[in-house]
This record gives C-alpha cells, structure tokens and sequence, in this order.
C-alpha cells in the first residue's frame, strides 16, 4: 500500500508542477527514471488519497502521512479547517503558541547576543548586523557556502553518524517569495538555489546557508536516501505539508549550536532567528484569531523595530497560503524545541541526532527520544 501511496504522490506532484502550481515533493528519496503519468485533477487525486487511507487504518506512519495529504489538497480545493487542527493534521505538532512573556524573554537573549557583537536594537539592527557578519559579494557567496561546508562536513558527519554521499549544485535565482535559499533535490543530488531578490549575503550567512541548506537539509535527506534502499515503512517523498517537516527546518536551523557552538556570531544570528520566528508565529495566530491587520502590522513593528512595511505585509499574506499557512509554522515549532535540546544532556542530544539522519521523524518521534522536552508548537499563551 505505501507503493500506491507513493504513485498517487507521484501523479498528484506531476499535475501540480505542470500546472505552474507549487510542487507537491520537494525531495525524492526514490527518484524513478521514467515519466510519471499526470493525474486527471485535483479532485481525482483527493478521492484516491480518502480510499488509501480508508485503507490504511492502524499503519500509522501510512495513515499518517495520508492524512497530512488529505488535509492540504483539501485546503487546495477550498477547504479551511481551524489552525489548531491544520497545523496538527500536517505538521503533526500542536499551534498553541507561546506566551508574550516568553517570546520577550527570548529577545532579550537576542538582545544580548547581539550586543556582544556591538550591534544595537532598533531600527537599523539589520543594516548594522550584515556589517558585523561580513559582507560577501554575490560572485562569492556560491564558494564560500562550499567551502564552509566542506570545512564543516566532517563535525556533522560525526555528530549524525552519516556517511551518505551527495552532490550540491548551487543556482541563483529571482522569485517574488518569502524564501532567500531553497533546497530540493532527488537521491543523493541537492540543489540550493539563492534567491537573488532577498539574499543578503555576508561570511557568517555563508556558514548559516552551509549548515541550515547543505548539511542540515541536503545531508539529512541524502541520507534517507541511503536509508530508502533498505526497506522501510514510510513514503520516500519528503514534502514540506508533512510530518517530517518540524525536524528538518528546526534541526537545520539550530545546527550551529551542536557542531559549533563557539562561533559568536553564528550563534548570535540563531538567538535572532529564534525570537523573530516566535514573533512570526504570534503573526500567524493574531490572524487566526481575527485581529485586525492593523493592529497586528504595528505590534510587529514593536516586537522588530527594523521590519520594514513590505517586510511585514508578506509576513502576514504568506500564512493565508494554504501551503504555507501549514509549511511555516514548523519553523518556529521547529526552533524552540531544538534550541531547548542544545540545552540538553549530550547523551539526548547524540540520540536525537544521529535518528534523525537516518529516518525522517515526526514532533511523536522527537518527543519519543526526548520526553522532557518542551511542548511542540507552543505550550499556549
């Protein structure tokens, strides 16, 4: 049955792809030579995803994932389910979100690890922390993120027991969308793609890229690859509407805190992302909840005085997508609990590491391997 499932996938990612429409497998851990038949619609692969799953009862990671497809092509036909329910059916973690206390505490770690960098908070905090990183012209950002990576390689490796080949291809391009990097790829093939419209690129943004994109994503799925060639139970599509997705951008993330936590401004930069994807995540429940627009615009721009007002519109209108109203919460779920597990004991931390370069695990998986942890998604506000 995971074989069916997988062809529906397959079909289903072919008719969206050639519709112009956002790809439904972002990386192939089982590519196939030959050419996958299109399914008819939208709605034919809604009917055989309901079937397989009717099937499916009691194969959990099946099941799992079935439910996931079912609940985002349904948001794809129309359909609006709750947040809470969304995020969960998907993401497989919970949107409670975090306390407005707690999200201040984390920027004021922020502040601090800024700070030691001698940048300011304000409305220039950006401009002023590219300076302290470095900045990189655009013709040698592709060889420093390689060889950051190489050099970077072998601590990863170590720390996530990998020994899967694979090779980067990096591309730029420019596309009116959230993302600055992409990774996708098939097999043992990635391709990091930079986002020419809003990259900024800087030596410590090239570590970044290197360990969130090439060691993070590209390593970690090559490695399922390697995985997949064994016999597994799981569908071998990794897509950013499904269960895996918490792991692979919090892990990619906060990977610095694990292979180089003495680099003081990588580590800077991370303390950074943890609180702006807190304040993010306030942005996508103030939406759920109702509030209106403007009062949400100006309680962003409290929380991140150097948010510009396009910055904030595309913040608010990519969680009305129904890809990324699922895709980006595992962002901040993602962040808090990894840099939670940073803080861990190093025997929990080892653990969770090296299982998650060798299968893609759900946030049931995660807290499995470490139960006292924090609660995925937020423990409410």
């Amino acid at each position: 049955m995971r074989d069916e499932a997988e062809s529906a996938l397959r079909a289903w990612h072919a008719y969206e792809v050639g519709r112009g429409c956002a790809p439904v497998i972002d990386f192939d851990c089982r590519p196939m030579e030959e050419e996958i038949e299109p399914a008819r619609s939208r709605l034919d692969v809604y009917r055989r995803l309901i079937e397989l799953r009717e099937r499916a009862e009691g194969v959990d990671c099946l099941a799992g994932r079935l439910d996931a497809d079912i609940a985002y092509l349904g948001a794809l036909l129309g359909e609006h389910r709750p947040l809470a329910e969304y995020v969960q059916v998907t993401q497989g973690c919970g949107a409670a979100g975090w306390s407005a206390e707690y999200v201040t505490a984390i920027g004021e770690r922020a502040r601090t690890a800024l700070a030691g960098l001698g940048v300011g908070w304000g409305a220039v905090t950006d401009t002023e922390l590219n300076e302290a990183e470095g900045p990189l012209d655009l013709d040698a950002a592709p060889e420093e993120i390689r060889q950051a990576s190489d050099r970077f390689e072998p601590a990863v490796r170590k720390a996530t027991g990998s020994t899967a080949p694979f090779e980067l291809h990096i591309e730029t391009a420019d596309v009116d969308a959230y993302w600055a990097y992409w990774l996708d790829g098939a097999g043992n093939s990635v391709r990091l793609r930079l986002n020419l419209r809003n990259a900024v690129f800087t030596e410590v943004g090239a570590r970044r890229f290197a360990f969130h994109e090439v060691l993070g994503h590209g390593l970690q799925s090559s490695s399922w690859t390697e995985t997949v060639k064994g016999s597994v139970p799981w569908v071998p599509l990794m897509s950013v509407h499904a269960l895996q997705q918490v792991l692979l951008e919090g892990l990619a993330q906060t990977l610095p805190l694990f292979i180089s936590p003495d680099d003081q401004a990588l580590i800077a930069r991370i303390r950074l992302d943890h609180y702006i994807q807190l304040v993010r995540a306030e942005l996508h429940l103030g939406l759920d909840d109702g509030v209106p627009i403007r009062d949400l615009a100006d309680h962003a721009r409290r929380r991140v005085p150097w948010w510009r007002d396009a910055v904030i519109a595309d913040a608010l209108t990519d969680r009305r997508d129904p890809q990324l109203r699922t895709y980006l919460w595992s962002y901040p779920a993602g962040i808090d609990w990894f840099v939670h597990l940073a803080d861990a004991d190093t025997a929990t931390q080892s653990e969770v590491l090296r299982a998650a370069y060798s299968t893609p695990l759900t946030p049931a998986d995660l807290v499995s391997l470490w139960p006292d942890g924090p609660v995925i998604g937020g423990p409410g506000r």
